[in-house]
């Protein structure tokens, strides 16, 4: 392949934020290099987890400038409300020495069309300046990239190497018969934490980006290194790791809904992360319910996994 930075595990880093409501770029570096120490192979930066909606494109060129600074392998996302400030991130990003890019289709102005997301995607990539992407596909975009579109880019753009798939099942499903399957230089990500063992034991994915590995990273590592050995018809592996990707299946599951950076960012908190307490919309907040639910869970998850990984 072009190249490996889309492979392993890779959690899509929260930006912390203080209390005047801007970003905390040295408690995100601190956040980095503690995944990365911990065993991941690289992060993603400003995708959905990183708040891109709520940052401003300058805030969110110097927290990749800071995290590639401090020598932390990044791929970037590049959300936008137009083309031009999207394409804008990607050339900084290749600028600054990020290792990726993780391409988000237009959003709200044209984006169910096929023809103006093309030139959208074609405007990124071009931008990249060679800059090894994947395409991120997500309902919640508003758009499905389908194989005639990201093949008609792979022929005038090569740094396009693979598939961010944030769809679930039926949508990994899809990437791996007729997008990822096409070909051995094309990566298949997974894109949602509730599909890692269908991602890389019935798809062939080679990645994952995750939300709650952020929180839990050693059994996130776990259940990926289990579904790389399964997916090479390890039978006890195959065993351990559906086991353990039901017992995170609720965590996982944050990672499907609206509220997800609240969920994490509060998990965060409760493993010891306080820089993740506040928001940049300063009236978000989990529920009283929804507090004790993920906090049930995560004591719940972490009883079962003392045991289970002793076992």
């Amino acid at each position: 392949m072009a190249s490996n930075i889309f492979s392993g595990t890779i959690p899509a880093l929260m930006t912390p934020c203080r209390a005047d409501l801007t970003p905390d770029f040295d408690a995100l570096v601190r956040k980095g290099q503690e995944l990365i120490a911990a065993g991941m192979s690289a992060v993603v930066y400003c995708g959905s987890m990183g708040d891109w909606p709520l940052l401003t494109d300058e805030q969110r060129m110097e927290g990749t400038a800071r995290l590639t600074k401090a020598g932390i392998p990044v791929i970037v996302g590049t959300g936008a409300q137009n083309t031009q400030r999207a394409a804008a991130l990607a050339k900084h990003a290749a600028e600054v020495g990020a290792k990726g890019l993780m391409v988000i289709p237009r959003v709200l102005s044209r984006g169910p069309s096929a023809s103006a997301q093309a030139a959208h995607f074609g405007a990124i990539l071009q931008a990249a300046n060679g800059l090894p992407a994947v395409i991120y596909n997500s309902p919640y975009y508003g758009f499905e990239t389908r194989a005639e579109l990201f093949f008609k880019l792979r022929e005038s753009y090569p740094n396009l190497i693979g598939f961010k798939e944030f769809g679930g099942a039926k949508s990994l499903t899809y990437a791996a018969e007729n997008i990822t399957g096409q070909s051995d230089d094309i990566t298949l990500m997974v894109g949602v934490d509730t599909q890692v063992f269908h991602g890389f034991v019935n798809c062939g994915a080679s990645g994952a980006i995750t939300g709650i590995g952020n929180v839990l990273p050693k059994p996130v590592l776990h259940l990926v290194a289990l579904c790389e050995q399964a997916a090479k018809g390890d039978v006890a592996a195959r065993a351990k790791a559906l086991e353990l990707d039901s017992a995170l299946a609720v965590l996982s599951s944050f990672d499907e809904g609206p509220d997800l950076v609240l969920f994490y960012k509060y998990l965060m908190v409760l493993e010891g992360s306080p820089e993740y307490e506040l928001h940049f919309n300063a009236s978000d907040s989990l529920s009283t319910g929804q507090k004790h639910f993920a906090r049930t869970q995560l004591a719940l998850f972490k009883r079962w996994y003392a045991d289970w990984a002793e076992g």
